[in-house]
């Protein structure tokens, strides 16, 4: 039999594509198998090429295929979920890390304006917000070079504040008549009213102050981790991300002893920076995710497993002279039956 251009095409196109199937088989199926996972790949794969063998021989006899085809679908359905997690945990790792150390940022952010909101301040969150300006309008006219100190501008402020706050202030006097001497007295008055309006309980307020700093410190962080290198960011993103889970569910935690279940209700969270690589992961993250970047990678992976299939079944065709080798002998047979 002579080997055509198309079979020698079809060859060398069966073996690139099972190579790197193998290959990245072997890599998605470490995570469950171990050392395993070498030989499992090398199976799966050496069936592949023995069922397109198969499906091959038989499309060229005339024979039905359809058994053998759903034969290779099932092998290759292994193969592609094994392949979607290596290839898609390789290139978006980067991208699931950043996400996921982006989330747990987040979420701190997020608990310091649910804690701030639960607080039990002796003013509303609306009025401080309104005392706050004052507060500022008050420190710069009690530095203004035109009218310094508590003067007549000054005394109307304190008395709007006065109002809302519902108590009286006491007036400082400047140390000293100068610039310096009025910026004092400024942060004097200004610390007095800021301490009026956090009067909390101390658990409350050492929990406002755990949360800011924790808030702070993770925020610095996160912006530090998300300007490493990729290589960098893979690398100690795991350790950040559990560091980070592990604090936050640490203030949660204090944040619902100090304040109780009918103010604040916490359900603390897992990291999910351990579960990348793992299959069940890949498919889940590329669901919620799903964009450009999961469309090439679930391509690619279709094409590298099913792509085989697809063109034994085109390319090949059935030889006609399976039946009939012989078109006069199947005329005289033809012929001594009806006789």
């Amino acid at each position: 039999m002579r080997l055509k251009a198309t079979d020698l095409f079809l060859a060398i196109l069966a073996l690139l594509l099972v190579g790197v199937s193998f290959w990245q088989t072997w890599i998605g199926l470490s995570q469950i198998f171990g050392g395993a996972s070498f030989f499992i790949a090398l199976v799966l794969s050496l069936l592949l090429l023995f069922l397109a063998v198969l499906v091959r021989n038989a499309k060229l006899n005339g024979a039905p295929v359809g058994g053998l085809s759903a034969m290779y679908i099932f092998i290759a359905l292994f193969c592609f979920t094994a392949n979607f997690n290596a290839l898609y945990t390789r290139f978006m790792k980067t991208e699931i890390y950043i996400k996921e150390i982006r989330d747990i940022n987040d979420k701190y952010n997020q608990l310091e304006t649910d804690v701030q909101s639960r607080l039990s301040y002796i003013v509303d969150a609306q009025s401080r917000q309104s005392i706050v300006g004052d507060v500022k309008q008050l420190a710069g006219q009690i530095v203004d070079p035109g009218n310094p100190g508590i003067g007549t501008r000054a005394k109307i402020i304190i008395n709007r504040i006065e109002k809302k706050l519902g108590k009286t202030l006491t007036i400082y006097t400047p140390t000293r008549n100068s610039r310096e001497g009025y910026e004092d007295l400024a942060r004097r008055m200004v610390n007095q009213i800021i301490d009026l309006l956090e009067v909390l309980s101390p658990q409350e307020k050492k929990l406002r102050d755990d949360v800011q700093a924790a808030v702070l410190k993770w925020n610095k962080k996160t912006q530090k981790m998300l300007g490493q290198q990729p290589e960098d960011i893979n690398t100690y993103a795991v350790g950040f991300i559990d560091d980070a889970t592990l604090e936050y569910n640490k203030l949660g935690t204090q944040a619902n002893t100090t304040l109780g279940d009918s103010k604040f209700t916490f359900e603390p969270i897992k990291s999910q920076a351990q579960d990348v690589g793992k299959i069940g992961y890949a498919f889940k993250h590329a669901l919620q995710n799903f964009g450009v970047y999961q469309m090439v990678v679930l391509a690619g992976c279709l094409l590298l497993d099913f792509l085989l299939l697809i063109l034994v079944l085109l390319v090949t065709n059935t030889n006609q002279q399976t039946y009939s080798s012989n078109p006069t002998e199947n005329r005289k047979k033809g012929a001594t039956l009806i006789h």
